[in-house]
C-alpha cells in the first residue's frame, strides 16, 4: 500500500515536470486508502413505524403534499440536477434577480395548470383550508420565493377581499383571482411604518361629485414599500390608507386598486419602483409604490367593516374606532399561521440534511491507527443537533394545533388565535434561524455551497422574523394579552379561561427540592414547571406595571419600561403552549414505539427549554443544582435519541430529491466525474 502511495507521487511529480503522459488508469489507490461513503441505512435501525410518525408530523393531508412533491419532480422548470447519483430539485441561486423572478412566476404557471389552486378562493370549509395550509408549506419546501408570491396574492390579497370585502367584491374579484386572471399584491406597509399600521401616512379622501376615492403619497415615507408582486406581475393591489371624510379621520380602510393594465403597463399616477436584490426571496419582485391622485370608483372600498354613502356619509356598525381597526386586523392572522409552519418545515430541511450527514461523515480517532468516528457519535455534536430536532418535533404539533384552530375559528376563539399566533409566529421563525445556523456550521465547509441548501436557506428565511410583524413587537403584544386577561379578571373576581391560563385558578405548584432522573422526565413535573414560570412572570409583570403606574407613569410608558419581564413571559407562555401541544399529541397515542419515542422527545423539548432559560435560576424556580440535574439529563436524553436520529428525520416525509447532495453520497457527488 505504502509503495502504491510512493509510486503514485512520485509520477505525479514526474508529470509535472516533464509533462509526461498520466499515470496508467489501472494503477490506483486501494479502497483502504480512501475514504467510502456508507449510507447511514445500513447501519442505523428504525425503532418506529416511520409512516406514523409522519402522519403525526405533519398532521393532514399527506397524500395532496405527497401529490404536489410529484408534480415537482415530474417537471424540468424546477431545476432538476443530477449529483451523487441522484437527482435533486432546487432553485437556481446563482441566476440573476431578474431571471430568478421570470421562473418563480413560470412554476407558478405550471402549479395553475395542474390544478393546485383549484378552489383556493372559492371552496370554503375546514377542509378546503388545511389543503391549502398543506401544499403551500410544500411549496415553501421547495423555495420560498414560490410560497411567498404564491402566499401574497391569495392569502393578502385573495383573502383580503375575501374578508374586508362584500358580496359584490366576492363575485368581481376571487374567481379571477384563483385563475390568475388578477394577479394581486397587498400594499400595507410604507418606507416609514412597518408594524405601526395605525401610523401610516397614505390619505384617501372622497370626492362625492364623482363618487370616486382619491388616493395620496403626500411624502416619501408614505411610499408603498416591500410591496411583493407590485415590481413586475401585479396588476391590482390592496392599499391601505388613512380615510379623511369631510375633514375627519375615520382611520385605515382598505380599498382595491389596479396599477396595471392587462398588457403589464403602470396605470396612469401610479408610480412603481423596484426594491432591489435581497439577501434571500430574490424571486420574488418587492417594489415601492406612489399614488398621485389616483381615482378608484367608490365600490372599490372594501365595505365589510366599514362603507360610505354616495353622497359622501361615512357608516359603521362599530363605533369604537379600536375597535374598528381591530376588525380589519383580525384577518390578518392567516399569515402568522402560515409563517409559523412555513419556518418549521425549513428547519426540518435543514435538520434533515445535517444528521444525515452527520451519519455519514467521520472526523478524527479516539485511538491511534482506530477508525474515525462519526460526527453524530460525538457527544457534542449530538448537543448541537439533536435538542434543535426535539424542539422542531414539539413545534411541528404546535404549528399543526394552530392551524387546526385557525380553520375552525369562531369569533369567540379569535382573540385567542391572536395571541398564540403572534407567540408561536416569534418563536418558531427564531428557532428556524437558530437551527439553520447550526446545521450550517455543523455541516462544516459544505454548508457554504449553494446547493448544499443550509447555508442558502439562512437568506431565504431570514425574512420571516420581522415581516407580518417583527418578533419582538409580537412577543410584547403577547405580554399585554396576558397583562389584560389578569388585571380583566382580577377586577371581576372571576376565575381564568382562555389562553391557557386556566392553570392560575388552581395553588401554585410547588416543585421538589431536589430532583432525580424520573422527576424530570414526568410530565406532570415539566407541566408544573412551566406553569409556574408563566404565573410567576405574569404576576411580577403586572406587579411592575402597577408599581410604576402608581408614580405617575402611563400604562404604555410603563409597559416599555418593563419590556424585560414582557419578554420572559411572552416567551414563556408560548414555550409554556408548545409543550401542551405536544402533551396533547402524546396522549392520544396507543401504547408502543412511536409514543415511547416521542416521549423522549418531550422530555428533550422541555429541559432544553429549561436549560436555556435564564429566568428560571434568576426568579429562583429551580436551584443551581437543579439546573445542574436538568443540563446532565439532557446530554442523556442526547445518548437514548441518538439510535433514532435517522428514523426521527426521515420521519419528515420530505422526499430525498427535495434535500441536498450532502445528505447522501457526498464522496460521489464531489467527485472529478462530476465536473
Amino acid at each position: 500500500m505504502s509503495e502504491n502511495r510512493a509510486l503514485q507521487r512520485a509520477h505525479v511529480l514526474a508529470n509535472h515536470i516533464l509533462q509526461s503522459p498520466p499515470l496508467p488508469s489501472n494503477l490506483s489507490l486501494t479502497r483502504e486508502v480512501c475514504l467510502q461513503y456508507s449510507p447511514p441505512e445500513l447501519n442505523e435501525s428504525y425503532g418506529f413505524e416511520v409512516r406514523e410518525m409522519r402522519k403525526l408530523l405533519d398532521g393532514h393531508n399527506v397524500e395532496d403534499r405527497d401529490w404536489i412533491y410529484g408534480l415537482m419532480m415530474q417537471s424540468n422548470l424546477f431545476n432538476q440536477k443530477k449529483r451523487g447519483g441522484k437527482i435533486f430539485v432546487s432553485p437556481d441561486y446563482n441566476q440573476t434577480m431578474e431571471q430568478q423572478r421570470q421562473i418563480t412566476m413560470k412554476r407558478i404557471w405550471y402549479l395553475l395548470e395542474k390544478g393546485v389552486f383549484k378552489g383556493w378562493l372559492t371552496d370554503s370549509g375546514p377542509e378546503a383550508e388545511l389543503r391549502k395550509l398543506a401544499l403551500l408549506e410544500v411549496c415553501g419546501i421547495y423555495d420560498h420565493s414560490v410560497s411567498i408570491k404564491v402566499g401574497v396574492h391569495f392569502f393578502l390579497w385573495g383573502n383580503a377581499v375575501k374578508f374586508f370585502g362584500t358580496k359584490r367584491h366576492h363575485e368581481k374579484w376571487l374567481k379571477n383571482t384563483e385563475d390568475y386572471v388578477v394577479k394581486g399584491c397587498f400594499a400595507m406597509t410604507e418606507l416609514g411604518h412597518g408594524s405601526n399600521v395605525r401610523g401610516i401616512e397614505t390619505v384617501t379622501t372622497y370626492d362625492p361629485r364623482t363618487e370616486e376615492f382619491v388616493i395620496n403619497t403626500p411624502c416619501e415615507s408614505a411610499q408603498k414599500y416591500w410591496i411583493g408582486g407590485a415590481a413586475n406581475h401585479a396588476t391590482h393591489t390592496i392599499v391601505f390608507s388613512q380615510l379623511h371624510i369631510n375633514g375627519t379621520n375615520q382611520g385605515v380602510h382598505a380599498f382595491i386598486a389596479q396599477i396595471r393594465d392587462q398588457d403589464g403597463k403602470i396605470c396612469p399616477n401610479i408610480r412603481i419602483a423596484d426594491c432591489g436584490h435581497k439577501i434571500g426571496l430574490n424571486g420574488v419582485d418587492n417594489g415601492r409604490i406612489w399614488f398621485d391622485n389616483l381615482r378608484i370608483p367608490r365600490e372599490n372600498l372594501l365595505n365589510s367593516v366599514a362603507d360610505v354613502s354616495s353622497d359622501g356619509k361615512y357608516v359603521s356598525a362599530i363605533k369604537d374606532p379600536d375597535q374598528r381597526f381591530g376588525a380589519f386586523m383580525a384577518p390578518l392572522t392567516s399569515g402568522r399561521v402560515t409563517i409559523a409552519s412555513s419556518a418549521i418545515y425549513s428547519a426540518k430541511v435543514g435538520l434533515a440534511i445535517a444528521i444525515r450527514y452527520s451519519l455519514s461523515r467521520r472526523a478524527f480517532s479516539l485511538t491511534a491507527n482506530g477508525p474515525e468516528v462519526l460526527l453524530l457519535d460525538y457527544p457534542s455534536h449530538q448537543r448541537r443537533l439533536l435538542p434543535l430536532l426535539a424542539k422542531t418535533y414539539a413545534m411541528s404539533f404546535a404549528a399543526n394545533d394552530l392551524k387546526m384552530t385557525y380553520v375552525k375559528r369562531t369569533p369567540e376563539t379569535n382573540k385567542a388565535i391572536h395571541v398564540v399566533s403572534s407567540g408561536f409566529k416569534a418563536v418558531l421563525t427564531w428557532h428556524n434561524m437558530r437551527t439553520l445556523q447550526e446545521c450550517r456550521e455543523a455541516v462544516g465547509g459544505q454548508g457554504v455551497k449553494t446547493e448544499n441548501l443550509v447555508g442558502q436557506l439562512k437568506g431565504e428565511f431570514d425574512v420571516q422574523t420581522t415581516f407580518e410583524g417583527d418578533n419582538n413587537v409580537l412577543m410584547q403584544q403577547v405580554s399585554k394579552a396576558l397583562f389584560a386577561e389578569y388585571v380583566s379578571c382580577k377586577k371581576r373576581n372571576k376565575p381564568f379561561k382562555g389562553l391557557g391560563l386556566e392553570h392560575m385558578n388552581s395553588s401554585r405548584p410547588v416543585l421538589p427540592t431536589q430532583v432525580t432522573s424520573s422527576t424530570l422526565r414526568c410530565s406532570q413535573f415539566q407541566t408544573n414547571v412551566f406553569c409556574l414560570r408563566e404565573r410567576d412572570l405574569l404576576e411580577r409583570f403586572t406587579s411592575e406595571v402597577a408599581q410604576l403606574q402608581g408614580r405617575g407613569e402611563s400604562k404604555e410608558f410603563s409597559f416599555l419600561l418593563s419590556h424585560q419581564l414582557a419578554e420572559d413571559l411572552g416567551k414563556a407562555f408560548t414555550e409554556k403552549a408548545i409543550l401542551q401541544t405536544i402533551l396533547d399529541a402524546e396522549a392520544k397515542l396507543p401504547a408502543g414505539s412511536v409514543k415511547d419515542v416521542l416521549g423522549l422527545v418531550r422530555s428533550m423539548y422541555a429541559l432544553i427549554c429549561l436549560e436555556e432559560d435564564p429566568s428560571l435560576l434568576r426568579y429562583g424556580y429551580l436551584s443551581r443544582d437543579n439546573i445542574g440535574d436538568v443540563r446532565k439529563e439532557v446530554s442523556k436524553l442526547c445518548g437514548e435519541l441518538r439510535p433514532h436520529a435517522l428514523a426521527l428525520v426521515a420521519s419528515f416525509g420530505i422526499p430525498d430529491t427535495f434535500l441536498a447532495p450532502i445528505a447522501f453520497n457526498w464522496v460521489e457527488a464531489n467527485a472529478w466525474s462530476s465536473v
